[in-house]
């Protein structure tokens, strides 16, 4: 807990609009492609298990729609920034290892890069001060 309470003062002290703009768009984008992968689940199915797809599949391909459905509502508002975008790299990892070694998409692969740059960077910076949690911790 000390570790979060210093990286939160060191990220309200260096805070500044840019941040929390990327931020915003961050979750805007995880929000929108939650939305892609819920409309295409026999895709995202059929690129994570392309022969037999079972249970397994069907569980992955559900926790990444909701988690970049949920995940992107949370990091644009800037609620449980870090916990969300914890929640996310898996799933940005995966991205990025299914469009360089399966598909090599260079567009989807530079999303992916650059969706898992700014993941790890809110995962350590936190939601700043232009934020529903700064809100909430002035108001406590």
């Amino acid at each position: 807990m000390k570790t979060v309470d210093k990286l939160n003062k060191w990220a309200n002290a260096k805070t500044n609009l840019a941040f929390d703009i990327l931020r915003i768009a961050l979750g805007v984008f995880f929000f929108i492609k939650g939305i892609q992968f819920a409309d295409q689940t026999e895709m995202l199915l059929d690129l994570i298990q392309p022969r037999n797809p079972n249970a397994v599949g069907l569980l992955i391909v559900h926790y990444v729609a909701m988690v970049h459905f949920a995940g992107g509502l949370l990091i644009a508002f800037g609620l449980l920034t870090r916990l969300s975008c914890l929640l996310q790299m898996p799933v940005v990892i995966g991205a990025v290892i299914v469009n360089f070694a399966v598909v090599m998409d260079p567009l989807n692969l530079v999303q992916a890069l650059l969706a898992l740059g700014l993941t790890s960077f809110f995962l350590v910076y936190g939601s700043g001060k232009h934020s529903v949690d700064y809100a909430m911790k002035l108001h406590l």
